[in-house]
């Protein structure tokens, strides 16, 4: 058990892990740079941005865009996660040792908090603004529906890349990331007046880190991660039961994450 744990740590630092763990951190640099900015934008634009819905979709388009860029740049070197929650899924699903999720993680809240404080600093102070829930709705209310839409997101992401299904080409990140990346805009639409459409912790985290306001950020961890795990055991358990765990999702880096 020990010498599995070491080894599964050694191969955490190999040159290939930390092209991995840097590219996380660039892809969701990128990622919460432009969600974030896009709402500061619509804010300053837009009088009452909350309760004009042409904010919404433009933030929604926002992010979408974003979100497929983020994950198709990242998609060889690390498979293109962009988000703690699918980390969580893959690992569930026993795509990513825990060793590397860690490291995922820790390289993804960096990077969601660095954009942050970019924003911060180079609009001159603008308010960062965090990912809130709706004042008549409950915290249990708000997780059960990150929940819900990171399943929707995570489960997306087993089935675009699924490996099992033939053989992929080089650029079969695109459609993935494709996928993902609509799934993320239609989830911010849906939600956006409710929660904020997260679905992801690290996008939550970074706002809040640098604007020190943490109520309610509970709800952004355990929706989504709840959501992600409740994804990655469907799919691999009821829906498709049969296939071996010795199948690679396309994405994963077998080197880095696949043991």
């Amino acid at each position: 058990m020990a010498s599995t744990t070491k080894t599964h740590f050694k191969n955490c630092l190999t040159s290939s892990a930390l092209r991995s763990y840097l590219a996380e951190f660039i892809s969701t640099f990128f990622y919460v740079f432009s969600a974030v900015g896009s709402i500061i934008s619509s804010r300053k634009l837009t009088p009452d941005a909350e309760s004009d819905p042409t904010t919404l979709v433009a933030t929604a388009a926002a992010q979408a865009f974003a979100y497929s860029v983020s994950v198709y740049m990242a998609a060889e070197a690390s498979g293109g996660h962009v988000n703690p929650a699918v980390t969580f899924g893959l690992a569930v699903g026993g795509h990513v040792t825990i060793p590397t999720a860690i490291f995922y993680w820790a390289v993804q809240l960096v990077g969601a908090t660095l954009a942050c404080l970019l924003l911060r600093v180079a609009t001159a102070g603008q308010a960062i603004p965090t990912t809130a829930i709706a004042p008549e709705m409950t915290g249990f209310g708000g997780a059960v529906l990150e929940g819900v839409v990171t399943f929707v997101l995570v489960y997306t992401v087993y089935a675009a890349g699924d490996a099992s299904k033939g053989p992929r080409s080089p650029t079969a990140a695109g459609p993935v990331a494709a996928a993902a990346g609509l799934v993320v805009g239609a989830n911010v639409l849906a939600l956006g007046a409710f929660t904020g459409g997260s679905m992801n912790p690290a996008r939550s985290f970074g706002p809040a880190m640098i604007s020190g306001d943490f109520k309610n950020h509970g709800v952004y961890w355990a929706g989504p991660l709840i959501g992600a795990g409740a994804a990655a055991l469907v799919y691999q358990n009821v829906f498709f039961p049969s296939r071996s765990d010795e199948e690679s999702m396309h994405g994963v880096v077998e080197a880095v994450v696949v043991v």
